[in-house]
């Protein structure tokens, strides 16, 4: 997952909003939203290389999503950082619990940023951090560096999340997260992928031959714990896929 704007608000009638796309490379399989047989509590996407996923729900409330941190000069890693979301939809560990272990386990995994929570709270972990952070009510952005880092399509999908929050809806979420426009030159981050490859990541919709916007996914939560999620799936070249809508 690439792109996370996301309201935080609890007592409202509608907690968390979330709008997410998942960039990837297209030939990593993958399957889109669904209950996952195994742990028919979840719902998520899966990922047929190492199992994991990017965004789910679980039971009582449980919501994780996850994006990687970009760093080219990070070395491999031992573990898939999908599995840090897939653990937490499947188990019942308590969140503070569930973010010592993954405080100290973090090494084992390349660069991340962690969300996971439920019904009465959220939580940030970026695995270049001490610490884990309970989050205030707000609305927030994350792509692949720190919470609220201002590259312009976090600022830009922030703003267009903020104008929805009356009345947020599905559709209106995905719209705003199929943005193909980039960035320009001079506002662009320096992650060290060089000028073509920042310009390509600098949209909020990303479209190429071999990487893209695999999953673009909105999230209502509801104060009586129903969860509305609506995902839609890509190809190269942004080409749609199908979308998924469910009620849990």
């Amino acid at each position: 997952m690439c792109l996370i704007v996301f309201a935080w608000r609890p007592g409202h009638a509608q907690p968390l909003i979330v709008a997410a796309n998942r960039d990837e490379f297209y030939a990593r399989p993958s399957l889109p939203l669904a209950q996952w047989p195994q742990a028919l509590h979840v719902y998520a996407g899966r990922d047929l290389e190492a199992g994991g996923t990017w965004l789910g729900v679980g039971a009582n409330g449980r919501f994780a999503a996850l994006t990687n941190i970009r760093d080219p000069l990070q070395p491999p890693a031992a573990r898939s950082r999908g599995e840090l979301v897939a653990q937490f939809l499947i188990g019942d560990m308590p969140i503070e619990d569930y973010l010592n272990d993954v405080v100290r386990r973090s090494p084992e995994y390349a660069g991340f940023n962690l969300l996971i929570g439920n019904a009465n709270e959220l939580w940030h972990f970026n695995a270049r951090e001490t610490e884990a952070v309970r989050l205030k009510p707000g609305v927030y952005g994350l792509s692949n560096a720190g919470l609220d880092t201002p590259w312009p399509k976090v600022l830009k999908a922030k703003a267009a999340l903020s104008e929805v929050l009356d009345d947020p809806q599905p559709q209106a979420l995905l719209a705003l997260l199929s943005d193909p426009q980039t960035a320009p030159l001079a506002e662009l981050p320096d992650t060290g992928v060089g000028q073509a490859t920042e310009t390509l990541l600098s949209s909020v919709f990303i479209k190429s031959q071999a990487y893209g916007t695999r999953a673009s996914t909105a999230l209502i939560v509801q104060a009586d714990g129903v969860r509305h999620m609506v995902e839609r799936s890509f190809g190269p070249y942004g080409g749609h896929l199908g979308e998924v809508e469910v009620r849990v």
